[in-house]
Parts: C-alpha cells; structure tokens; sequence
C-alpha cells in the first residue's frame, strides 16, 4: 500500500525542511521525502495544503493507570501527593487499568503521539494481569508501545516511602519482570512492543533490587527505567541515606548509560550534567507535571549543550491532568526560557526533543523520531492554516501557541487519526472506559480515602 502526502511543510526533524513538501510511504517505511510534488503516482493520495507534517511524538515517560485518579492532592507536593494516592492505587485492579491506559493512549494518540513509553509500578495481589491490560489497550489504540514494568520494594516498614501493603518482594519482582519480557517483549525490527525494566525510584526500592535488575535487563537485552531526582526531598533521601546525590547514588549502581534513560532530572548538579552527557543516559523531561506538583524545571538547555539524550514526557494524567503530548512542546520552551533567558530553547529544539530526542532515550533513532526513507511511517500531520496561518513560520504556529488539529496520525503507515478524530476505536467509547476506570477505582478505595 502506497501513501503520498503532498503540498505540507515537512519537517524532517533530521535538518531539512521542504515548504510545499511530499512523504511517500510504502507498507509501514518512509521511502521518500523531499520538496515539490512526490516522484510518485497512483496510491493514497493525502493534500497536506496548510498542514505541518511532523515525526510521530514519541512520549518517554507516563502512568496510565493514573488517568483514574486524575484531580487528587492538588496542590501537594510530589511526597504528600504520593502518599495521598499509594492507598487508592493499592485497591486498583486489571479493570481499573485497562480503561485507564485505553483513554489515556487515545489521548495522547490525539496529541500526535505515535510512540509511548509506560511505567507501571504497582501490582496489587490477586488483580488480574494489569501489565497485559495496558498492552491490549495498546494494541486496540494502534499506537507503538514502549510498557515498563516497574517495581517498590522498599515500605514505610524499612525506611522507604510506600506503605507496606504496595511493595512486592524481590523474588516476586524479578520473576515476574522476566515473565513480562519473556511474554512480550519484541526485539525485531519495526516492533509495536518492547519492554523495559523499571523500579520505581531510590526512595521506594532497595539497593539489591536496582543491581539485580540492571543485572537483568542487561542479560535479557532490553532498557532500564527510574524516576530520578525530581525533587529536593529526594536529595534529602538519598545525601542521608547514602551520602550521594541521586545520579551519584545511581553511578554507583551501573545504573548510568546509553541503555538508561530516568524521568524528570529536575535538580542536577554541574557534575551530574557532565556524568549523564558522558554516559549517554537519557532524561525524560516532564515539564507540566513537574510544575504542577511545584517540583521544578529541569536543566534541559544544559543537558541538549552538553550533548545528553533528552525526550518529552506527559507523565501520569494524576499528575498532568489532560495534558496534550505537543502541549508539553511549548511548556518545554516556555520553562527554559522563563529560567535561562530567550534563547534557552528554540521551538525546533523541543520539536526534535519531542521526537527524535525521545527516540534515542528509546534506543530506536534507527527507526522512528525523523521523516527519512528507511525509517518507520509514523507521522503527525497538523492543521496550521485558519487561526494558526497568521504566523509566517508553520513551527512557531505549532509550538508557541494551542495545539493545533491533527488532520492525520499514521503509525507505521495505518491511520490511527483521520481529521482529528480517532478512527482505530470508537472517541467517544475510549473517554467512556476512562471514566468508567476512575469510578471503578474510586469505588474500590473507598476503604483507604
């Protein structure tokens, strides 16, 4: 199947630009990009006339199970909120889950997000398979699906943070986090699922459980995941617990390099910025979330300087609620520059944060984050004429200002969005199961509020 869109501003991401461009598509590959009418006939023909083709986004970080608990602590802090939502969490269950992660992929598929990471970190006992769920909601979306399965092993009982009723054992752990790998991860080329290895953070998990499932992750061949330094308390924990700042604390662990990439890094030190870029760790930057619990902004303009991965992340619904993937594009410029000036960060640099960076914190810039021939069709075909046509440039339109409609969202060339309408399930009917998972959920922690 042959699909050619024409007359839009592409945007490579990769360097070029080509106003009144074409991409041509062949199966699930990009087998052409360029200026002026495709060197093609025949096939899907989409008029890309004021349009701005871009990259799929690719999302790097999220908890789809929070879209059930959306609107909770509000104006806590991230320890308060956490403590505050551990209890309803606990009674969550494979139900809770799957309309959870169904309403809250085709969010973000709205959003223009074609690639999605998920860190999952709390499996309640006797709840049904909830890592499956959110793969099956994935798979009904349509969109390429990156699922973490997290852990917490360190309870209030020991000196961590959750309350002992969430945390599992490292037994438990490790035999269930291969179980996943060995169940669904898929390594081939142009794969819809991977899995990636993920305890939660340094003050829920212990040390034995970091070391032995980077140990694992490594021997399996997949990627590792952790929240990291997203706040001062954090600090706190981890200069008293073990005389370290987090990412020191992390080195000592093997848990730094190109296989790694950690969520938020809001407060770095200059030496911590050096040992992320020298490593090639990868940074998640969440800049709603982190301002929404009052966390920080992260040093994404030091990071790109010195040469680090970084990719754009949604986080949880519970903690960035409604909050669109390209919406976190101008939250990243507007944060830097509010920070370090004008000139901290250009639109174009959180476009490619946006994708091409969140790629490499996946390991498949080879395969996604930019339009060029070879790599994977997913590709966002944005709406900047109307309202948006009176800025000159289509990417400032896109960045600086609304979101504006996605007109298509191919995911290896499958159209999973037609004219801002998800057309791979029902709108309507995912928003439906959204709501239905916080009811449900708030029904079941009814016990624990």
């Amino acid at each position: 199947m042959t699909v050619v869109i024409e007359n839009a501003h592409v945007v490579t991401v990769s360097g070029a630009e080509h106003p009144g461009g074409h991409v041509v598509i062949e199966g699930d590959r990009i087998t052409a990009v360029g200026p002026g009418p495709a060197p093609v006939t025949g096939g899907e023909r989409i008029d890309g006339t004021g349009c701005l083709a871009t990259p799929g986004l690719v999302n790097t970080h999220h908890h789809l199970y929070q879209w059930a608990s959306q609107g909770l602590a509000p104006d806590a802090t991230l320890f308060e909120w956490l403590k505050t939502l551990y209890r309803p969490w606990s009674k969550m269950d494979a139900e809770v889950v799957a309309g959870a992660a169904t309403a809250g992929l085709a969010w973000l598929a709205k959003s223009g997000c074609t690639t999605t990471t998920d860190h999952h970190y709390i499996f309640p006992k006797g709840r049904g398979d909830l890592f499956a769920a959110e793969i099956d909601a994935a798979r009904e979306v349509g969109v390429r699906f990156h699922p973490c399965r997290g852990s917490m092993d360190l309870g209030a009982s020991r000196g961590g943070l959750p309350p002992d009723e969430i945390v599992e054992d490292l037994d438990t752990i490790l035999e269930e986090t291969a179980a996943a790998i060995d169940a669904h991860h898929d390594p081939s080329p142009g794969s819809m699922l991977r899995v990636a290895v993920a305890p939660c953070s340094p003050f829920s998990v212990t040390k034995d459980l970091l070391v032995r499932s980077a140990e694992l992750a490594r021997d399996k061949g997949v990627r590792l995941h952790t929240h990291l330094a997203e706040t001062l308390d954090e600090e706190d924990y981890t200069r008293r617990e073990f005389g370290l700042t987090p990412v020191e604390y992390m080195e000592t662990l093997g848990w730094l390099g190109p296989d790694v990439w950690l969520a938020h890094c809001v407060h770095l030190h200059d030496d911590d910025v050096k040992r992320l870029a020298d490593t090639g760790t990868g940074t998640a930057h969440c800049p709603s979330s982190n301002a929404r619990l009052g966390s920080g902004i992260a040093r994404v303009a030091h990071l790109l300087e010195a040469g680090a991965p970084v990719g754009l992340g949604v986080d949880g619904a519970a903690s960035a609620e409604f909050v669109p993937l390209a919406g976190e594009i101008r939250q990243a410029v507007y944060m830097q520059r509010a920070r370090y000036g004008p000139r901290a960060l250009t639109a174009r640099q959180a476009l490619e944060i946006a994708t091409l960076g969140g790629a490499r914190c996946l390991g498949r810039a080879d395969e996604i984050g930019s339009l060029e021939p070879g790599k994977l069709a997913d590709v966002a075909l944005w709406r900047v004429d109307g309202f948006h046509a009176a800025a000159d440039d289509p990417v400032l339109a896109f960045a600086y200002g609304a979101t504006p409609p996605l007109e298509r969202l191919l995911v290896g060339g499958r159209t999973v969005v037609r004219g801002d309408e998800l057309v791979t399930i029902a709108q309507d009917e995912a928003g439906r199961r959204g709501a239905a998972a916080h009811r449900r959920l708030m029904t079941l922690a009814r016990e624990v509020l």
